[in-house]
């Protein structure tokens, strides 16, 4: 509805065409702000799905990769057809969900839809319009909420253990946050995520120690957790070393010479005192390979169900409220391993979750304790469920 309490005529196609381009970024010529993580902002994040289940270390990695962002009537904040990996929360006011420049549904801000993020699926099921005056949204990139999601819900590695190892860095941000970030992390396969942090080893050091040495062989992958490194590299015209580069916390080095059983290629000193987590070889390369599991497509899984299979869903409850696969049961990740007892080890279960992270974790722990479970490919993101009438806020 519109301030004057009339509702606006929809969009055509053609109208939504020529936003198209022009308005597919939501942030340009809007104002965007990056959060900061103050106890008002977390406050606010808990408002949203799956944010309200997160435990407050993660939120607040969270809310400082978060933007907050407004926009006026008529800016399109995504369009139908859209892939980009980006997630949507409606903090103000409201936006009109269209399907081929036809309203298919409308979301205003602090009610059960808004809790949900906009038209998730992907490819977008729907292009979105804001509708009032003026709205304000969150934006999220999508594989870093998935990441921090699967991160916060993994629960028994030593959350304290690894915090005590690391200072703030200058910008603020803390060792979830910069670990996140680094491509490596992204790169180690979600079952295997606690056991890499179980078998983490902190080595404390002094400025101008040597770390690893150019010519040496490989033995340990590394994150700088604390103060600074360079790296040099012996040259037949520079014995001491040319400069290449300087890491700081969240960084990573080492994995090049384990990969590719070559010889160290440069060497790493410390500039100041600090601290780094190291990782073995075998273990670098044991968790860097995807452990067995079974995927399986979304035809395939409804075949299964049908046969006598079981659905488990292991989303958070506030995200299997949203949309889920009939007959399914909620357990979710955090839970599961309480939950062992009561399943039966006969019948076959297909692991799910939106994008298939989290899921693959809990379908490797039930095959590790003899279950038969398979895993949704791709999540249920990527089926018809999320793009019906349950799901993607329509």
């Amino acid at each position: 509805m519109s301030a004057a309490g009339v509702r606006q005529a929809p969009l055509t196609a053609a109208q939504c065409e020529l936003h198209r381009g022009r308005d597919a970024a939501a942030a340009v010529s809007c104002r965007v702000m990056l959060l900061t993580g103050s106890s008002k902002e977390l406050a606010m994040l808990k408002a949203f799905s799956p944010l309200d289940g997160m435990r407050p270390e993660t939120l607040l990695a969270l809310a400082r990769r978060t933007q907050r962002l407004q926009a006026p009537r008529g800016r399109l904040l995504f369009t139908e057809g859209d892939e980009g990996k980006h997630t949507f929360y409606l903090l103000s006011g409201t936006i009109d969900l269209l399907r081929e420049g036809e309203v298919v549904s409308t979301v205003r801000s602090a009610t059960a839809k808004a809790k949900n993020p906009l038209a998730h699926a992907l490819p977008r099921p729907y292009s979105a319009v804001v509708t009032s005056d003026r709205v304000e949204y969150l934006h999220i990139d999508s594989e870093f909420l998935d990441v921090a999601v699967t991160w916060d819900q993994t629960g028994s590695y030593q959350v304290a253990e690894l915090r005590a190892a690391v200072e703030e860095a200058p910008s603020g941000e803390d060792w979830m946050t910069a670990l996140l970030q680094t491509k490596a992390f992204h790169k180690i396969p979600p079952a295997n995520i606690q056991a890499v942090f179980m078998r983490l080893q902190r080595v404390d050091h002094r400025a101008g120690d040597v770390v690893i040495k150019q010519g040496d062989v490989g033995d340990y992958f590394y994150v700088v957790v604390k103060g600074r490194c360079v790296v040099t590299r012996e040259t037949p015209l520079n014995r001491d070393g040319v400069k290449l580069a300087e890491l700081r916390m969240g960084d990573t080095f080492g994995e090049e010479a384990l990969i590719c059983e070559a010889k160290r290629n440069a060497t790493v000193t410390m500039a100041t005192d600090g601290a780094v987590m190291r990782l073995g070889k075998e273990d670098f390369r044991q968790l860097l390979h995807e452990p067995f599991l079974h995927w399986i497509e979304y035809a395939d899984a409804k075949r299964i169900a049908a046969e006598g299979g079981q659905w488990i869903d292991v989303r958070l409850p506030s995200e299997f409220e949203h949309y889920h696969a009939p007959e399914a049961v909620n357990i979710p990740m955090h839970s599961l391993r309480l939950r062992l007892k009561s399943l039966d080890r006969d019948r076959r279960y297909i692991v799910c979750c939106d994008t298939g992270r989290r899921s693959s974790a809990c379908a490797y722990l039930l095959s590790e304790r003899g279950f038969h479970a398979s895993v949704l490919r791709g999540g249920l993101s990527a089926t018809e469920l999320a793009r019906s009438e349950g799901g993607g806020n329509a």
